[in-house]
């Protein structure tokens, strides 16, 4: 997939979850269904998170002068032969760093999202006219260049369509 396509596919799935984000009060979004598990706002402020502070960092990384190479885990080369996240649930152990907080505002959690529309729509044309093999190692996945960054931000908001289903039947139980 190039990375237009990758950008319309992200966009759409983007939209998706601004328009289900109608559909709740903040009240159902910090709904956590069980100890340990996040809330509705809690996987979208993730989304938002990961893909600012994480993916595309990385991808700017990537796009610098002498930056470096690697290879991709057995589990990367799996995935992006793929083209998604296998249909199962990753979980990791609660902590400060990686646990998002509560969203305070559905405004907070619209506006992130907006956000990395922007900066995906911003970044696209340089990620997709890159040459550079310049790699930036994720923690499962090994080595990533920008575009596979690129496209790992579509994957994951696609990934977490799941969990959203899960939290939307939890929240109207």
């Amino acid at each position: 997939m190039n990375t237009t396509e990758t950008l319309q596919r992200f966009e759409e799935t983007a939209q998706h979850y601004l328009l289900e984000l109608d559909s709740f009060s903040l009240e159902e979004l910090q709904y956590t269904p069980q100890e340990g598990q996040w809330s509705l706002g809690q996987m979208y402020l993730h989304l938002v998170n990961s893909a600012l502070y994480m993916h595309l960092k990385n991808i700017d990384l990537c796009l610098q002068p002498n930056g470096e190479t690697g290879v991709k885990t057995e589990a990367g080369t799996a995935i992006f032969n793929l083209g998604s996240f296998p249909p199962m649930r990753i979980q990791v152990p609660p902590s400060p760093q990686y646990t998002p907080q509560q969203p305070t505002s559905k405004e907070e959690i619209v506006e992130g999202l907006n956000v990395v529309i922007r900066k995906m729509r911003e970044i696209e044309p340089t990620v997709g006219k890159s040459t550079t093999l310049f790699t930036v190692s994720h923690p499962s996945f090994g080595a990533l260049n920008a575009g596979e960054w690129f496209e790992l931000i579509e994957m994951h908001y696609r990934h977490h369509l799941l969990q959203k289903e899960r939290l939307k039947h939890a929240i109207a139980d």
